[in-house]
């Protein structure tokens, strides 16, 4: 309670706290003391160890979440993914696939029409400058092929021509070069000596006339294409550059067209002789020329129809459509990124060029060869 000090030299006020008289809660209803209850002293001994107590488990909890998380870094660095050696990886040399248009199928034919295997790969080849330049040089692509071991190989390209011809009716006086054209050489093939319009073309065209233009006729005339295994296709863009229509799809075995041509010699084909295994083998890369000489992106520009990649594209879907193998040359072999290094001019093949090219076809061709 508040007490006032009367004495007149003092004006100040003066506090004094009265006795206060402290209750024990701890005492019973009858006066009784808890014999548990502990004295005073021991009770703020007690209130000390515990505020210590908490004190030191937050400090302990703080400690464990930082090793935890210590331990959770450096156990996602070491174990996230798998881990890949490149030199174990180079040396195990796995085959990166490309995103191309490959399509490589196994011949689908009824095996009991299949004749006996006789352990030799015979390869029949269609096709213009890739296979016919330098075709008497080991340097050539086809004699590259053909030193494969166990391969007969009879090359029937012929330089300078197309796959597509320009009229549906072979007319040996307005159109000899037709002559040449896959679809042509194919009926040769098949119907041998019977028919005249090859010799007709070669006495039309006479000094024009291709140089292998005989050699080729005395193959298909003689060949036995029961024994032949492999059919090899395999044309550069020349029809771009000429200008051929590409694909008609009212008329899929067009043969003045560039996918029809080779449609219509594939039905052929495939009618009188299942057994052969097909494989089209699409054009590489060639650049485009300008009206100043001028190398330019065959993606860029047309002669004709479309442009280049075009008739690749429509050449996959002619393949498949057919139940034969295609390999992709344009994506996947020498492509308007690499292809300076691989051609002597906007489309023929150099060494390089020839050498990759028959890796991709034996890929192909081997595509299905049981190993040990």
């Amino acid at each position: 309670m508040k007490n006032y000090n009367d004495t007149p030299e003092e004006d100040t006020l003066s506090y004094n706290m009265a006795d206060l008289e402290f209750l024990d809660l701890d005492q019973k209803e009858d006066g009784d003391t808890d014999p548990d209850r502990e004295d005073a002293e021991g009770l703020d001994d007690h209130n000390n160890r515990k505020g210590f107590s908490s004190h030191t488990v937050l400090h302990i909890l703080f400690f464990v979440v930082v090793i935890g998380g210590i331990i959770a870094i450096i156990f996602k660095f070491s174990n996230w993914g798998t881990y890949i050696d490149l030199k174990q990886l180079a040396q195990q040399e796995v085959e990166i696939q490309e995103d191309t248009l490959d399509e490589i199928l196994p011949l689908l034919a009824d095996p009991e029409t299949m004749p006996p295997d006789d352990g030799i790969q015979t390869i029949l080849a269609f096709g213009n400058a890739p296979l016919a330049d330098d075709r008497n040089s080991e340097k050539g692509l086809a004699n590259i092929l053909a030193s494969e071991p166990n391969t007969v190989f009879y090359n029937c390209s012929v330089s300078g021509s197309c796959l597509s011809s320009i009229n549906n009716a072979f007319n040996a006086d307005t159109q000899p070069i037709d002559a040449y054209s896959f679809y042509w050489l194919v009926t040769l093939a098949v119907t041998g000596a019977n028919k005249d319009y090859y010799p007709n073309a070669v006495k039309s065209l006479g000094v024009k006339a291709p140089p292998e233009a005989q050699e080729v006729y005395d193959t298909l005339t003689t060949i036995d294409l029961n024994t032949v295994d492999t059919v090899l296709i395999m044309y550069d863009g020349t029809d771009y550059f000429m200008g051929r229509s590409m694909y008609n799809d009212d008329a899929p075995t067009d043969i003045t067209c560039f996918t029809g041509n080779m449609e219509a010699g594939i039905e052929m084909l495939q009618h009188y002789y299942p057994h052969i295994r097909i494989i089209v083998m699409s054009p590489a890369y060639a650049y485009a020329v300008d009206l100043e000489g001028n190398y330019v992106s065959s993606d860029m520009y047309t002669y004709g129809q479309h442009v280049f990649s075009t008739y690749v594209i429509k050449q996959y879907t002619s393949a498949s459509s057919r139940g034969v193998s295609f390999v992709d040359n344009l994506y996947g072999t020498i492509t308007e990124d690499n292809a300076k290094e691989y051609l002597t001019d906007n489309i023929h093949l150099n060494q390089k060029g020839r050498e990759l090219m028959a890796k991709r076809f034996l890929y192909a061709l081997h595509y299905y060869d049981k190993t040990e």
